[in-house]
């Protein structure tokens, strides 16, 4: 373990109140990754060097660390924030959506941890225990990384932070994308206007409005089951990115991401991502979640994980990024 991480290491019965929003801004990054590491050839590689180097926005970090040069054994933050002008007349914005994925290019996997935004969960700095998506209102991306951190006892090495905008145009962009609808629903539109999109049960083709109601809807299931309905639209975008071979659809995805993303990810790094995208169907993307039950403190709702799975899912955690590996490397 380097010194760096030597050093981390020491140191479906929710009442309806006010309407919250699930977004899925995690998938927009991803897709620009995958296009910006494998497109090499001239327009191509220069726009996605230009969209990246324009949403480059490194934070300093107390607990800095040294970066990697190349995606090996990684982990990356997706930070989903609802970027309207009336969340913003609300005040400050708290996280909708907090996706961990960790990548391991050695053995070809990745895994995504969603994690609850209503979990009841320590937030450093503040010395509070409170939802996880109040990090971000607090202390914007970089609390949000030490609360993450903190919760499942990982580095978090880089961060990506998007709004729904991007979500929607770069479903659009791949022109559409194939997803299994668990239940017919009607649910509420990116304008706000009630039941104004209906989707049947079934496997079918949705656009990007279509597909924001599926990853958004609160009617039938839990904050967990909206995880992993999350998770299987990630997995139907990338599997379409990699499919497209448009010229016009890359420019579209890279320039829908490019207006609503910031991460501290530098293009050299993205490109890393080639080995991800090389594995093709031998990529291993397996999803997690984190078990919890509903619990309500002082009359306020809360999701209160459970101590044991959380522990199981730190092991797995661990073991991806083979953090115990390296710190008995650097104890010889």
């Amino acid at each position: 373990m380097s010194a760096n991480r030597q050093s981390y290491k020491n140191s479906q019965k929710v009442k309806k109140r006010k309407k919250k929003r699930i977004w899925v801004w995690i998938v927009a990054p991803i897709v620009v990754l995958v296009l910006g590491a494998g497109v090499y050839a001239g327009t191509l590689y220069k726009k996605a060097e230009s969209v990246m180097n324009k949403s480059y926005k490194p934070i300093e970090r107390d607990s800095a660390r040294v970066k990697p040069l190349t995606i090996d054994k990684t982990s990356i933050l997706f930070i989903g924030v609802d970027g309207s002008e009336k969340r913003k007349k609300d005040g400050a914005a708290r996280s909708d959506a907090l996706m961990l994925a960790t990548f391991n290019k050695a053995e070809k996997s990745v895994k995504l941890l969603s994690i609850p935004r209503d979990s009841y969960v320590h937030i450093p700095e503040k010395d509070i225990y409170t939802k996880i998506n109040h990090a971000h209102a607090y202390g914007g991306v970089k609390l949000t990384l030490e609360t993450v951190e903190e919760l499942l006892d990982i580095p978090v090495d880089y961060y990506v932070k998007m709004n729904f905008n991007a979500f929607i145009d770069v479903v659009n962009a791949l022109g559409g994308i194939t997803v299994d609808v668990p239940y017919t629903f009607s649910e509420q539109d990116s304008k706000d206007r009630p039941k104004a999109i209906t989707l049947e049960k079934g496997v079918q083709e949705l656009d990007g409005e279509q597909a924001l109601a599926l990853a958004r809807t609160r009617k039938k299931d839990s904050d967990i089951q909206r995880g992993e309905r999350q998770q299987q639209i990630l997995k139907a975008i990338m599997t379409k990115a990699v499919s497209v071979k448009s010229l016009g659809n890359y420019t579209d995805v890279m320039e829908a991401v490019g207006k609503n993303m910031t991460t501290d990810l530098a293009f050299d790094q993205m490109k890393s991502f080639l080995g991800y995208l090389q594995a093709g169907n031998n990529l291993n993307i397996e999803t997690l979640s984190l078990a919890g039950k509903d619990s309500y403190i002082n009359g306020v709702y809360y999701y209160q994980l459970d101590k044991t799975k959380l522990e199981e899912t730190k092991k797995i955690l661990h073991d991806q990024l083979h953090i115990l590996d390296d710190t008995a490397e650097d104890t010889n």
